[in-house]
């Protein structure tokens, strides 16, 4: 039987999203574009500084920028809006998964054609490729950057004869071995303290250190080598030290785990910050941020398209180049704490402002070295897939206690067979 190249099988994988009739509720019939001096834009809460709209009508007097915040599960809404083929607006922002967008391609315009290689020594080159498929086609202008730091308690770290300071912990802290012997005598020295807050997340961060996740630029599944495994090996030292407090993110648990000291570190993206602080002011002034053991990484961060259905696609292209310019990306960071992808955005003052619950660090200093050190790294379309299996056999070992024998293969074996059926333009070397 013949086997199907990526470029043979993505359309065919796409033809469901396209293809398919719907009806949006909510919206008139009239296609967008139907106004070529109108830019439709789709975006969800707080990913776009509202108020740069007008004032891209107040620099275009004859346009109007028609933004349109989208509630509930943003990409369903967006992915049924493009199998419709009705309804699509002209700009669109995409999360962090943009390959998902890939099989689609088609539907969105490459804004190399619309002039963005002129634009790209302004932004990060490995933010700038993520929005690049493998064909060569951009369909993602960089929004904000999700890089990672080390979280850690310095009255904590203090007490526990362990350096306190950011530029100590970040070398003394410098490799996993290093955070691991660091935890332990912690620990020891505090033993009502978990030196971080749960195995998964360590797992998915020092995966994020990777410069390719499961599948390469060439369709070669590299789940199996050396770069995952790290991350598993890292992971399960950790289990095996029994470091964690088994909290996750985003839940009560977590939440009162850091207000109460019962957590010394974790690694996690700068867009965390806002989720410690609002886990309570019992701990305000006592978090600092360092440099993540083993290397930076970057863990969400989105970005924004023109759809092919845009009838202007130049002046769409223009709104999207004005709300990312650097200048704006720097009142995004003031006003949302989106992290900035635009180099200039990178050394601005605002980077260096103290913050209060970080004891007067300026946290922001030490998140854009992490993500100017990045190195490029791709996340292919099959990401989701294989990352969700090997996930859940880390949960499964950390948090429900299954022994961990035989546990790598098994997640290896499982991958396969779901990437056969749901990616078959993989390719596999023996």
């Amino acid at each position: 039987m013949q086997r199907l190249n990526r470029r043979q099988f993505l359309p065919m994988l796409a033809g469901p999203l396209v293809l398919s009739g719907c009806s949006i509720p909510g919206f008139s019939n009239i296609t967008s574009g139907s106004d070529v001096s109108a830019i439709d834009i789709w975006y969800w809460n707080r990913s776009i500084e509202d108020s740069l709209f007008s004032a891209f009508e107040q620099q275009n007097p004859d346009v109007t920028a028609n933004n349109s915040k989208i509630g509930g599960d943003y990409a369903s809404r967006l992915n049924t809006t493009l199998a419709g083929r009705a309804f699509v607006p002209d700009v669109a922002a995409m999360n962090s998964d943009i390959a998902r967008y890939f099989p689609a391609a088609d539907q969105f315009v490459d804004l190399y054609e619309l002039g963005a290689a002129d634009y790209e020594s302004t932004y990060l080159d490995w933010k700038w490729r993520l929005g690049v498929t493998s064909e060569g086609r951009m369909i993602g202008f960089p929004m904000d950057t999700g890089p990672t730091g080390l979280y850690y308690r310095a009255d904590l770290f203090e007490q526990a004869g362990l350096p306190s300071e950011p530029v100590q912990v970040s070398a003394a802290l410098a490799t996993w071995d290093d955070y691991f012997a660091a935890g332990t005598q912690l620990q020891q020295e505090l033993p009502a303290v978990s030196f971080l807050d749960n195995i998964p997340n360590l797992y998915q961060q020092a995966l994020f250190q990777s410069i390719e996740f499961y599948v390469n630029a060439d369709d070669v599944y590299v789940g199996d080598g050396d770069q995952v495994r790290r991350a598993w090996d890292v992971a399960h030292r950790a289990r095996e030290l029994d470091l964690s407090a088994n909290v996750n993110a985003f839940t009560p648990d977590w939440s009162a785990a850091m207000n109460n000291g019962n957590v010394a570190s974790f690694v996690g993206a700068v867009w965390l910050k806002q989720v410690l602080q609002e886990s309570g002011d019992a701990t305000a002034g006592l978090w600092r941020v360092a440099q993540v053991p083993g290397g930076p990484g970057n863990h969400g961060g989105s970005f924004i398209s023109v759809t092919s259905y845009a009838e202007n696609q130049e002046l769409a292209f223009r709104l999207v180049s004005f709300l990312q310019s650097p200048e704006n990306q720097v009142a995004m960071y003031r006003s949302l704490a989106l992290f900035p992808s635009a180099i200039e955005a990178l050394a601005d003052p605002a980077m260096e402002e103290p913050e209060d619950f970080f004891g007067g660090q300026a946290t922001g200093v030490e998140f854009a070295m992490a993500a100017e050190n990045l190195a490029p790294f791709y996340s292919s379309p099959a990401y989701p897939v294989a990352n969700t299996i090997v996930n859940q056999h880390v949960t499964d070992i950390a948090v429900g206690g299954a022994s961990p024998d035989g546990m790598w293969e098994d997640a290896q074996d499982q991958i396969r067979r779901e990437l056969e059926h749901k990616h078959p333009w993989v390719r596999w070397e023996e």
